[in-house]
């Protein structure tokens, strides 16, 4: 692990971060009224519902409102994943109409990832089993605050191996880390053992996404792209419920890692009010006039 260490070495400085953010936020203002780009970023939204009372029935309605979009509003497109609890699974595989949207859902424990890895293994290969094809874990946050590195890349990588064609999301939790530096290792070693993406926060504990964090997330990114040539995604998640704020990580991802990264193969937004403010915005732009949507 130390060799991985020395490959990508972290050398931001909490300057270079704040300036970082300082330039997408400038950038994002003048992009609040682009309706274009507020389009993009619906169509880059993991529609998501982890609630202690969902049901399959709850569930069901939700894909029912997702199905029916269009039909309510036409002006924008379809979100990108729908991300549930593992045993709604075959909910999202039997009533997504549109084969595009990911079906997303969270496995191996989340939100803690506090258990045993032949259970997260086998949770993970029953969703899958049962439809899905994108997997939200969360690495073992305990062991690597105890420096455990190859432990949790391992682990990573175990449920990696079970996964055939899905993709695979590893959440950092990076609310619990408390240095930029720790954020820049989770993302070095989530990328290097089988990572499709990472991803910021659960949502289940604060703070969750925050700029800064995405800062570093987005820098190792970039450095790995450098270093093997593998565009690894990125999704912010927790706590985004505006475009403003959305817009600011588009920008962050524009200006750190380049407008490639602008598409939901490799930008996602884990988000559930998002796409009610973001429909209300959009409509207020086509129309002229201001009405606060509620439809999901």
């Amino acid at each position: 692990m130390d060799g991985l260490m020395d490959k990508y070495p972290f050398s931001l400085s909490a300057e270079k971060i704040q300036q970082s953010i300082a330039a997408a936020r400038e950038e994002a203002l003048t992009l609040q009224a682009d309706k274009e780009i507020l389009k993009q970023l619906f169509n880059c939204i993991d529609l998501t519902s982890l609630n202690t009372e969902d049901s399959a029935e709850s569930i069901r309605d939700f894909v029912e409102k997702v199905n029916d979009l269009h039909q309510y509003f036409d002006f924008v497109p379809q979100v990108a994943a729908m991300c549930v609890y593992p045993v709604f699974a075959p909910v999202l595989k039997s009533g997504l109409k549109d084969p595009k949207i990911g079906r997303a859902v969270v496995s191996a424990g989340f939100p803690s990832s506090q258990t045993f890895l032949d259970v997260k293994k086998l949770e993970t290969q029953r969703a899958i089993d049962f439809g899905a094809n994108e997997i939200d874990i969360v690495m073992s946050v305990g062991e690597f605050l105890e420096g455990n590195y190859e432990f949790v890349g391992e682990e990573i990588n175990a449920v990696k191996s079970v996964m055939g064609e899905a993709h695979l999301k590893v959440i950092l939790e990076s609310g619990a880390l408390e240095k930029a530096e720790d954020v820049w290792i989770a993302s070095v070693i989530a990328m290097e053992y089988g990572a499709d993406f990472i991803k910021t926060s659960t949502g289940k504990q604060q703070p969750a996404a925050t700029f800064e964090a995405a800062c570093v997330m987005l820098h190792a990114v970039k450095e790995y792209y450098q270093q093997t040539g593998k565009r690894i995604g990125f999704k912010p998640a927790g706590g985004i419920s505006n475009a403003d704020d959305a817009l600011v990580y588009y920008c962050l991802v524009k200006q750190i890692c380049g407008p490639e990264w602008l598409n939901n193969q490799l930008f996602r937004i884990g988000a559930s009010r998002l796409a009610n403010h973001l429909i209300s915005d959009i409509a207020e732009l086509e129309s002229g006039f201001r009405k606060e949507i509620k439809y999901f």
